[in-house]
């Protein structure tokens, strides 16, 4: 697997794929390299990662999204990992995401280190659970 910055033509295939966006910012965050592409031996596309900031200074990690055949095989730990080490870099000291509470995502963010830090209680959705990491700056 290899992971790069996405670029313009990566448009299509993300925009068609994330329903949690609207298409309008894609072209930005594109731009502001705050979207991973991940990619099998052969070059295709098999997923993306795309991040933005809580309180406008806390790294949080919006959507992991990995095609079905290629789940279960380390790639959401891996970019994970990869994104924690380029936000460390950047030199913060903390990472965010969130899951909703009936969804197995909190499990493995969980097995990766991140701690619960609260929820969201909204209108139309299950409880949305709040994880944070402390990104190690020693190793």
């Amino acid at each position: 697997m290899h992971i790069a910055f996405a670029d313009d033509s990566d448009y299509e295939y993300i925009s068609s794929r994330d329903r949690h966006i609207p298409e309008n910012l894609i072209s930005g965050k594109i731009e502001r390299k705050e979207i991973y592409i991940l990619r099998d031996g052969d070059g295709a596309n098999i997923g993306w990662m795309r991040y933005g900031y809580f309180w406008d200074n806390i790294p949080f990690m919006n959507l992991i999204w990995i095609d079905e055949p290629h789940r279960g095989k380390g790639t959401g730990a891996e970019v994970v990992h990869f994104w924690e080490e380029q936000m460390k870099q950047k030199g913060f000291d903390m990472v965010m995401t969130s899951t909703q509470a009936d969804e197995e995502a909190q499990h493995f963010y969980r097995k990766l280190g991140y701690k619960d830090a609260g929820c969201l209680i909204l209108d139309s959705q299950p409880l949305e659970i709040l994880l944070t990491k402390k990104l190690d700056h020693t190793v």
